[in-house]
């Protein structure tokens, strides 16, 4: 388990979170003795717009006549 100064951290930032992620875990540790843990997250595969479709079993002129409907409007 390695514990660093909050100034250590700060000045240290790019190399403590490789540790980071090399150890699993570090811990930032204030002057007023409060502990801070800093750990790597797991990467989110894909982006977070991704959605999954809705099958409403419709085909390309339906859609382009229901798109022209509500142009109408």
């Amino acid at each position: 388990m390695r514990i660093y100064t909050e100034t250590q951290a700060r000045q240290n930032f790019a190399s403590i979170l490789d540790q980071a992620r090399r150890d699993g875990k570090v811990y930032i540790k204030r002057r007023d003795g409060s502990l801070f843990a800093l750990e790597p997250v797991a990467r989110q595969q894909g982006s977070p717009l991704d959605v999954e479709g809705v099958d409403l079993d419709l085909d390309a002129d339906e859609i382009v006549a229901l798109i022209r409907e509500t142009r109408e409007r």
